[in-house]
């Protein structure tokens, strides 16, 4: 048998010159040594050198064009068995099949012609139009090469040809030349696919859809936290379809009565054995009630108590959209409880937020127990709570609890009062004993406060908590004489005035966190709506509003303020003086000029900070500004002492306002000039009224902000989309690994630990343990036994410890444990030493013994208590680890400032901060 024998030649260089030509340059003839076949090549064209000598200086750049058709030859001549060498295989494909040389034409559902009115004849798709031109182009290649015309003529065609087909799948080609540019832009193939607006991102993943609604937001703190307000006119519009069972037929019957105009009503009903769906509006509804069966399908109206989804755009964590339990009322705008605020990042001035109605049982079920607000009330980034208490809920519980806050029984129960509504109507409330009893009966703000944590003896719940308020002396505890040491004991409020760090978002040490914690979340979110009735309240009885008199500014204030100025204008001028003359000492590397900026920057924006302090000195106890800035609810006190004092220092880019026209910043001062005035400082406050000048300088660091503020906020969004994207199919295994949606292993287990953020109690670990054990000794007091020596705490515990249920736990979280225990001993043989008690177990129930007592009980439950939390902490198999990274990155960076300025001076601006060096991170950029 004859073997077929192949031929295999070395190619040249394969280069795309043009648009779509593609050229081999094999025959160049510039070389020392000429490949003989190229030789055979250039003899072949010695005839035509004969006869045109214009030939022979073309040779030598002779280029072989690569046309669809050579290729396409090409790839028919190799052989079957050389295909797996190209990585292919041959049943799926040949390497032929990789030149189209079949247009594929669309259905017509792709392409659709518009049938208009206005002109006759139709209007054809851009795809349409495309097709036509190709077949066209086609007949005419075809009439050319009949007729005869010149072969220059038939390239062209053959060119345009080929364009045309190119712009049909991409019509936004780069460098057509400009005779073949096509009149009209077309959408090719590629443009319906790709992008934000294309098919895969526009009608796939994100689409419009049915059972939504979308209207303008407002408060209403009556509303539970897990509630929402739907408007009467929306609930009438969004059905649920419900089948009808033995429970519910009666109520059917008369929703279907009441039909679709009347709320609660129902549109449709689907019956079972037709399929067929009647419309309510018309025919006898009557009949149709009585003709309800178990098994249809009654498509009813929104009602009380219907689970529905609620989410605010733009939705940069998993917090942005959460289960609320509908409440249908009158008016026109969604309402829901200001504590909900923060995870949504809404205000009330216009936002609009979007409702979705869940179409099955398991849906609603799925909704509530993932997504409800009471199951989300803590960040999944760092395990914060985020649904807390806001602005007047924080000022009312903290003028609640001021020291000198008294009531009599009327006012009291009315207060009280306020918190039996909804759900809570029948809870039974007792009165503590009032703290004052002669000459007239006063109960305290504190014991008012302490009621809504425990509003009975009925109720279970023993908080416990103690923290440092925000205005905290620094020594004595809760014998701090501003009352911001918190102490609340068994759910009563003992001393501290509560503020945004026990009751607000972002802390740990808030009350609603420590229910969560140690009582579950329906108690947390219980306290939370209490609270947010009793202090709008309280606050709208009590009265509570600012006015120009609360930031009039007093005599001394004002001397202090112009004795301030001058001495800092003093200082400038000095500084000035010594550059003039040459005295300046230079800071390290920066030049003369360079060192007086960050000098007098410093100066001046020191006065700005010590008018601040001033304020605060001479400002009353009752300034509603400054109430607001010491609880937390709005506000700082550099607000305040720029409303009052002086506005200070405008920086543009982190240093003074630089020059703009010949040498100085405006036209009113001179050229050259230093002056804090002349560069941007405003020695006015808001109050007294800004110059000219002033205003000009103000406006400029005013716009700054803005444009700063609107460039972050893409470059955020976008950073946090391409996030997403590369880490949203990692996913938490049973195996506790981290792996990607193709099984790669991303993590041996989860953060290292395999614990969740959300669940993590203290900063960086999993429990604070001594808030655990001094919470189980308020718990059980166990008052009868013995309290453990040193050495009995140690032996006792490590006994429990190697119990099996502490198998789960892991090595290190024992030791931690371990540790902690022995600091425990260490401090009660300190107490006993001290006081001189041997440890022999003298029976005597000597006052002593309760110093630092632990029993065995409590330790028992001690331990228990930290098992139990520890292993609720683990994280859930199955959970998008990677989707809630991207994430909890995103979100921060969108709220994170763009530059981080720098008022006190620094000569050069520091560019290793802010959204700029996260962007350096994530990029992997080499070049910094």
């Amino acid at each position: 048998k004859k073997k077929t024998t192949h031929i295999y030649l070395l190619a040249g260089t394969v280069k795309k010159c043009g648009l779509l030509k593609i050229i081999h340059e094999k025959y160049k003839t510039n070389k020392k040594v000429v490949d003989p076949i190229v030789s055979t090549f250039l003899q072949s064209f010695e005839t035509a050198i004969e006869h045109n000598k214009e030939v022979e200086p073309l040779l030598g750049r002779a280029q072989e064009n690569l046309n669809p058709l050579v290729v396409l030859n090409l790839f028919k001549r190799i052989p079957a068995e050389d295909i797996p060498l190209l990585l292919m295989n041959p049943e799926a494909g040949k390497p032929s099949d990789l030149i189209l040389t079949r247009v594929l034409v669309p259905p017509l559902c792709i392409r659709p012609s518009v049938v208009s009115d206005l002109k006759s004849g139709t209007n054809e798709d851009d795809l349409t139009m495309k097709l036509t031109e190709i077949i066209f182009l086609n007949d005419v290649i075809k009439k050319h090469r009949i007729s005869g015309a010149k072969t220059q003529m038939i390239m062209e065609d053959w060119d345009f040809l080929q364009l045309q087909c190119a712009l049909y799948i991409n019509s936004e080609l780069s460098g057509i030349p400009l005779n073949m540019a096509p009149k009209k832009w077309t959408r090719g193939f590629v443009q319906r696919l790709k992008g934000k607006q294309g098919r895969f991102r526009g009608n796939l993943s994100g689409k419009r859809v049915d059972f939504s609604g979308r209207t303008v937001i407002s408060p209403d703190p009556n509303l539970r936290i897990d509630e929402v307000a739907v408007p009467i006119h929306v609930a009438k519009i969004l059905t649920f379809p419900e089948k009808v069972n033995k429970a519910n037929i009666d109520f059917m019957r008369k929703l279907v009565r009441n039909g679709p105009d009347a709320h609660p009503g129902a549109n449709f009903i689907q019956q079972r054995h037709t399929q067929m769906k009647r419309f309510l509006k018309y025919g006898n509804r009557e009949k149709m009630a009585q003709e309800l069966k178990f098994g249809d399908i009654v498509e009813r109206h929104l009602i009380d108590g219907d689970i529905v989804l609620f989410n605010r755009q733009p939705s940069l964590h998993k917090l942005s959209i959460m289960a609320h339990i509908a409440r249908v009322k009158p008016h026109r705008t969604f309402r829901f409880n200001e504590c909900v605020c923060t995870p949504y990042n809404a205000d009330f001035d216009g936002d609009e937020m979007n409702l979705h109605l869940p179409q099955t049982e398991e849906a609603k079920a799925e909704a509530l127990v993932l997504m409800g607000t009471k199951a989300n009330l803590v960040t999944p980034r760092n395990g914060e709570p985020l649904i807390a208490a806001i602005q007047d809920f924080l000022t009312g519980a903290y003028l609640l609890t001021l020291k000198d806050t008294f009531f009599d029984r009327a006012k009291a129960c009315q207060i009280i009062a306020s918190i039996l509504v909804g759900k809570d109507e029948k809870v039974k409330v007792r009165l503590p004993p009032p703290a004052i009893l002669k000459p007239v009966t006063l109960w305290t703000g504190k014991q008012v406060f302490s009621l809504i944590l425990k509003p009975s003896d009925d109720c279970p719940v023993k908080a416990n908590l103690r923290t440092k308020g925000k205005q905290y002396c620094g020594k004595g505890e809760d014998l701090c004489y501003n009352d911001s040491y918190v102490t609340i004991q068994n759910s009563e409020l003992m001393s501290g005035s509560m503020d945004k760090g026990t009751l607000g978002s972002g802390s740990k040490n808030n009350i609603f966190y420590i229910l969560l914690r140690d009582w579950g979340q329906v108690e947390a979110a219980d306290a939370m709506s209490r609270l947010a009735r009793l202090a709008p309240v309280y606050l709208s009885n009590r009265g509570f509003s600012i006015g120009i008199g609360d930031v009039t500014p007093g005599q001394g204030l004002l001397k202090a303020k112009y004795e301030l100025l001058n001495a800092g204008y003093k200082k400038c001028d000095e500084y000035i003086e010594a550059l003039n003359t040459g005295k300046l000492q230079q800071q390290p590397g920066c030049t003369a000029e360079e060192t007086l900026e960050a000098l007098i920057l410093k100066e001046l924006s020191v006065i700005r900070d010590h008018a601040g302090s001033a304020c605060l000195r001479e400002l009353d106890k009752s300034n509603s500004p400054l109430i607001m800035a010491l609880c937390g609810s709005k506000g700082s006190f550099i607000n305040i002492s720029q409303m009052i004092a002086c506005v200070g220092q405008q920086a543009i880019s982190g240093s003074r306002v630089p020059d703009g026209f010949e040498n100085r910043s405006l036209p009113h001062f001179e050229k050259h000039s230093k002056l804090p005035a002349a560069k941007g400082f405003v020695a006015n406050s808001f109050y007294s009224g800004l110059t000219p000048t002033e205003f000009f300088f103000h406006t400029m660091a005013g716009r700054e902000g803005l444009v700063d503020t609107a460039v972050k906020t893409a470059e955020t969004g976008y950073m946090q989309r391409r996030l997403v994207k590369s880490l949203e199919d990692l996913c938490s295994q049973y195996d506790l690994t981290v792996r990607s949606s193709t099984g790669d292993i991303i993590q041996f287990i989860y953060g290292g630990d395999g614990l969740d953020p959300a669940a993590m109690e203290g900063k960086d670990e999993p429990l604070e343990f001594k808030r655990v054990l001094d919470n189980i000794r308020a718990v059980y007091p166990c008052r009868s036994e013995p309290a453990l020596s040193k050495h009995e705490l140690v032996l006792t515990s490590e006994a429990i410890m190697k119990k099996n249920e502490f198998l789960c736990c892991r090595d290190s979280f024992l030791q931690e444990i371990k540790k902690f225990i022995k600091g425990v001993s260490e401090k009660i043989k300190k107490t006993r030493d001290k006081y001189g008690i041997n440890d022999n177990g003298t029976t005597e129930p000597r006052v002593l013994y309760q110093l630092d007592r632990i029993t065995p009980t409590q330790l028992e439950k001690f331990l228990e208590t930290c098992r139990d939390k520890y292993m609720r902490a683990q994280m859930e198999p199955g959970s998008a680890v990677g989707a809630l990274c991207a994430q909890s990155i995103g979100e921060p960076g969108t709220q994170m400032t763009l530059k981080t300025f720098h008022f006190a001076g620094v000569a050069s601006m520091n560019i290793t901060l802010g959204v700029p060096r996260i962007k350096e991170i994530i990029n992997a950029s080499k070049a910094i």
